[in-house]
C-alpha cells in the first residue's frame, strides 16, 4: 500500500466508545485536490470509492478552513465523540486551515487535519508554493500549526505513520487533551509504498476516559459548599461534552443551587429550569450578573474562565469568594487560584457530590431573591421580543421571532458580530445541544459551515449571522447545495460590523472604520459616504440556495415568521432568510462588563469621556487569586 491508502485505510477502522456507546471516531475527509495530494491521499480516496464507497465517505468543499469548521462543529454536537479529517494542499491550501486549528484547540474539540507538505527528498526544492526560509531549511509553512495544534507530527518516512497516526487518534479522544490534531504529509511520502501489518488497519477502538476525583478532594468541596452561604455553579461546555446534563440538573434540583451559564455551557439546562439563571458574565442576564457579584462559593463545572464569563474578573465581589473547580483538564482546574481543583470527569464528580450532600439545601430566602432576579429578567426579555412595527427592526425582535418559529430540538449557531452576546442573553435553550455559539475563537466566517457540519450530524440547524461575518466566509452554501444539505441561514443585514461599531463607540472612537459605505477620500473615512449597494441575497440565490426576502417595513416582523415557517416546510437544501436591522437599537444590558482599554491621551471628546468611563469601571476589577 502507498502511506496515503494506509492513513485512509487506518481511519476507517478507528471507534470512539463511551459507556453503551460506540461511534467512528472519523466519520469522513473534507478534501481540496492539488499537487500536494492529488496523487497521495486524493488517490487513495479515490480508489477506496471504487472498492469500498461506504467505508470512508469523501466529501468537496469549497475552502479549507470551511471544511475545518464543518468538522469543528460536527465534533460538537455530537458530544466530541466523532469528527472528520481535512486533508489541503501544500502551501495556501494548508494555512488556509490554521484559523480552524486554533478554533479547535481553543474550543477543546476534536479535528484532524492533514495538510501536504514539500518534498522530503528535496529533489524537487524549492517546489511550487514552498515557502524557503535561508535561516531553517528543515522549515515549511506547516509549522506555523504547531501552536495551533494540540499534537503535531510530520511523517517525512513511510515507517513513521505508525506512530504518527496512533497518537493522533490518542489525542483526538482524550477528553483533557483534544483539539487540533496535525499530521503533515510531504507529497512525496503520501504517494511511497510500505508494507502494513494487518493489525495496523483493523478495528481499534478508543475509550473515553472519565477520571474521578480523588476522594479527599470531594470531601473539601463537599465542606466548602455546606459552608458557603451563597453558592452559585457556572456551567461550562465541559458539562455537555461529559453528558453531564441529567446529573448537573439532579444537583441543582436537590441543593437548590443556582447556575449560570458560559457560552459553552449554555444548553447545561433548560433555560425555564428554576435554577438556571441564564448567561453569565460580560453577556449575562441581570439575574446570573447579580446573584454573582455577592456570592461566596463559585463552583465552576467545565469552564475555561474566559474574560466574559468573569466580566474582565468583576463578576464575584466578595472579598472571600472562593472557586471550586470541576475540570477534566489540571490547567483550567486550578484557574484563578482555586483552593479545591478537583481534576476530574463531570459527570461523575457531581453524582459523588451529589450523594456526599444529601440532605442540604441553600437557605430559603436566597432561593427566594435569585427566583425574583430570574423572574425579573424574563419579563426584560419578553418585553425586548415584543414587535414594535419599526421600518428596520432591532435585533432582539429578530431573535424573538426565529425563536417562536424553532422547534425545541433545532440547534441555533452563531459564532461573531453583535449576535453572540445578544443570544447568550435572550435565547431560551429548550435542548442539551440546542446552542452552539462559538465564542472562544469568535471566529467571523464560521456560522454557515457550522450549520453544515451540524446538519451532517442529522440535527436540524439554524444559523443566525450579520452581514459582516457572512461576507468573511460563506462559499461552502455552494457545498450545502451539492449534497442537498438542509440548514436555514437568518441572514440579518445591518450594513456593517455592528459589534465592533457599538464597542468604538463605548472606547470614544465613533464606529470608525465599521460602516460599510462608499469611502471619502477627503475625510479619510467610510463613515459619511452612501451605503454600499449590496444585495447579499441575490449572492445566496446565486449558489443555488433558496432565498427568501423580507423587505424593510413595518410588517418585517411578521413576513420573518412567515419565512421561518416556510423555510422549516422547504425540502432539497439550503434556505437563507434576509433581513435589515437596525443596528443602533441594542439589546437589553444585563450588567456585565468587558476591559477594553482605552486611549490613555486623545485630542477626541468622545475617547476622554470613555477614558473617565473605562476608569471607573476598572475600580471593581479583582485579581481573585
Amino acid at each position: 500500500m502507498t502511506v496515503s491508502q494506509a492513513i485512509v485505510e487506518f481511519l476507517a477502522h478507528q471507534y470512539t466508545v463511551d459507556g453503551d456507546t460506540r461511534v467512528r471516531t472519523i466519520e469522513g475527509v473534507f478534501g481540496i485536490f492539488g499537487h500536494g495530494n492529488v496523487a497521495g491521499l486524493g488517490q487513495a480516496l479515490k480508489q477506496l470509492s471504487v472498492s469500498n464507497p461506504r467505508l470512508m465517505p469523501y466529501h468537496q468543499g469549497r475552502n479549507e478552513q470551511g471544511m475545518a469548521n464543518q468538522a469543528i462543529a460536527f465534533s460538537r454536537v455530537t458530544r466530541r465523540l466523532s469528527t472528520y479529517a481535512v486533508t489541503a494542499s501544500v502551501g495556501p491550501g494548508a494555512t488556509n486551515m490554521l484559523t480552524s486549528a486554533a478554533v479547535a484547540t481553543t474550543n477543546h474539540l476534536p479535528v484532524l487535519l492533514l495538510p501536504s507538505d514539500t518534498f522530503a527528498n528535496r529533489v524537487a526544492d524549492p517546489v511550487l508554493q514552498q515557502l524557503e526560509q535561508p535561516f531553517d531549511a528543515t522549515l515549511t509553512v506547516n509549522d506555523a500549526f504547531k501552536p495551533l495544534s494540540r499534537f503535531f507530527d510530520r511523517i517525512s518516512r513511510p515507517e513513521q505513520v505508525y506512530s504518527a497516526m496512533l497518537n493522533a487518534m490518542r489525542v483526538l479522544t482524550d477528553p483533557s487533551e483534544t483539539g487540533a490534531v496535525t499530521v503533515c504529509l510531504p507529497e512525496d511520502v503520501q504517494a511511497e509504498l510500505i508494507d502494513v501489518p494487518e493489525e495496523f488497519l483493523a478495528d481499534r477502538e478508543w475509550h473515553i476516559r472519565r477520571p474521578r476525583a480523588e476522594r479527599s478532594s470531594i470531601d473539601r468541596a463537599v465542606a466548602a459548599i455546606k459552608a458557603a452561604k451563597r453558592p452559585m455553579i457556572v456551567a461550562g461546555g465541559g458539562v455537555i461534552y461529559s453528558n453531564a446534563n441529567a446529573a448537573l440538573r439532579n444537583f441543582v434540583e436537590k441543593t437548590g443551587i443556582p447556575a449560570g451559564m458560559t457560552q459553552a455551557g449554555v444548553g447545561s439546562l433548560n433555560w425555564d429550569h428554576p435554577q438556571n439563571l441564564g448567561s453569565v458574565g460580560a453577556t449575562g442576564t441581570t439575574a446570573a450578573n447579580r446573584i454573582a457579584k455577592d456570592v461566596d462559593l463559585v463552583i465552576g463545572i467545565g469552564t475555561r474562565y474566559s474574560d466574559f464569563t468573569t466580566g474582565s474578573r468583576t463578576a464575584w465581589q466578595n472579598p472571600d469568594v472562593q472557586f471550586v473547580n470541576i475540570n477534566i483538564a489540571a490547567f483550567d482546574a486550578i484557574k484563578h487560584g482555586s483552593s479545591i481543583a478537583l481534576v476530574a470527569d463531570a459527570r461523575d464528580t457531581i453524582e459523588e457530590l451529589t450523594h456526599a450532600l444529601a440532605g442540604y439545601n441553600v437557605e430559603p430566602h436566597f432561593e427566594r431573591e435569585y427566583a425574583t432576579e430570574k423572574q425579573t429578567w424574563n419579563s426584560v426579555v419578553d418585553a425586548s421580543f415584543v414587535d414594535q412595527k419599526r421600518e428596520l427592526p432591532s435585533q432582539a425582535e429578530i431573535i424573538g421571532a426565529v425563536q417562536a418559529a424553532t422547534d425545541p430540538t433545532d440547534v441555533l449557531i452563531c459564532a461573531a458580530g453583535s449576535l453572540p452576546g445578544d443570544l447568550h442573553k435572550l435565547w431560551r435553550v429548550r435542548d442539551e445541544l440546542g446552542y452552539h455559539v462559538e465564542y472562544a475563537f469568535s471566529t467571523m466566517g464560521y456560522e454557515i459551515a457550522a450549520g453544515l457540519g451540524v446538519a451532517r450530524a442529522g440535527r436540524d440547524a439554524v444559523v443566525m449571522v450579520g452581514d459582516g461575518s457572512y461576507l468573511m466566509l460563506h462559499t461552502e452554501l455552494v457545498t450545502a447545495v451539492a449534497e442537498k444539505l438542509k440548514f436555514i441561514t437568518v441572514l440579518i443585514q445591518n450594513h456593517g460590523y455592528a459589534s465592533i461599531g457599538h464597542l468604538s463607540e463605548t472606547v470614544g472612537s465613533q464606529r470608525f472604520g465599521t460602516k460599510y459605505r462608499y469611502a471619502k477620500a477627503a475625510a479619510n473615512d467610510h463613515e459619511t459616504g452612501e451605503a454600499l449597494p449590496i444585495d447579499l441575497a441575490m449572492n445566496a440565490e446565486s449558489y443555488g440556495v433558496k432565498v427568501m426576502r423580507v423587505e424593510p417595513g413595518p410588517n418585517s416582523i411578521n413576513d420573518l415568521t412567515a419565512a421561518m415557517h416556510a423555510a422549516k416546510a422547504h425540502e432539497g437544501g439550503p434556505v437563507l432568510i434576509h433581513i435589515n436591522s437596525d443596528p443602533l437599537i441594542y439589546a437589553p444590558g444585563g450588567e456585565g462588563w468587558w476591559d477594553v482599554p482605552i486611549a490613555e491621551v486623545s485630542t477626541l471628546d468622545s475617547t476622554k469621556q470613555a477614558l473617565e468611563n473605562y476608569k471607573e469601571q476598572k475600580k471593581r476589577q479583582r485579581n481573585y487569586l
